[in-house]
């Protein structure tokens, strides 16, 4: 726990301590973990009956230390604008590093077929992770302060939720009628059910960002292997 605090609490605080003398502007990463409840997490298997649809305006509840130091540094970054009007934006970026999930052991899916599924509702490339950095620097004076998610479009509506955490590949199939064979031919699954879906909509409206890379985009990729794009 004190090496959590000590990097993204401290750390943070060591920074911006820094920065406010002379900076124009400071972008902090921060994570769509610390809006994981221990109930969003525990899913369909935990008696959850309907995916949550996450927003910035979702209050959150971080269900470890890892998501409460990030939204301590979060509030570091807020009270700093306050007191200096330093310009801050703060990312909430879903998953785009390339290794494999932490919970590789519990999903039946390969590892780049769980990243395919993942577009869906909570990933983003490192590429589109790096842009949106950029973005926010360059928006930062404009904006002040401004928290966003950052993950690649999803094509779910609210609406979907209690279907998604029930059947998600008959929510997925209804967006993209030719994913079943597609996956099929290469060997793919799709998940069982989706426990939350990450809103990216302010990004789009506020900072003018949207991902380049989205799960259509797999789909394209398969079908040109195939040779039926």
């Amino acid at each position: 726990n004190e090496d959590f605090i000590e990097t993204n609490v401290r750390g943070t605080l060591n920074l911006l301590d820094a920065v406010t003398s002379g900076v124009q502007r400071f972008v902090f990463t921060s994570t769509t973990s610390l809006m994981i409840s221990k109930a969003i997490r525990a899913g369909l298997t935990g008696g959850t009956r309907k995916a949550a649809w996450l927003t910035e305006d979702v209050s959150p509840e971080p269900r470890n230390i890892y998501g409460v130091t990030k939204l301590s540094a979060e509030h570091l970054c807020r009270l700093f604008h306050i007191q200096s009007g330093l310009p801050v934006i703060v990312l909430r970026t879903a998953r785009f590093f390339p290794e494999a999930d932490d919970m590789a052991h519990a999903i039946e899916q390969s590892d780049a077929n769980t990243k395919a599924n993942e577009l869906l509702f909570r990933r983003l490339t490192v590429e589109d992770a790096a842009e949106a950095h950029v973005a926010a620097l360059e928006k930062a004076p404009q904006l002040g302060f401004d928290i966003f998610i950052i993950s690649a479009p999803t094509p779910f509506r609210p609406d979907d939720c209690e279907a998604l955490i029930a059947d998600a590949p008959s929510v997925v199939a209804q967006y993209f009628p030719e994913f079943p064979a597609l996956y099929a031919r290469k060997g793919w699954t799709m998940f069982s059910s989706i426990d939350r879906v990450y809103d990216a909509s302010r990004a789009r409206d506020r900072l003018g960002f949207v991902c380049k890379t989205s799960f259509a985009d797999v789909l394209a990729a398969l079908a040109a292997e195939d040779g039926t794009a």
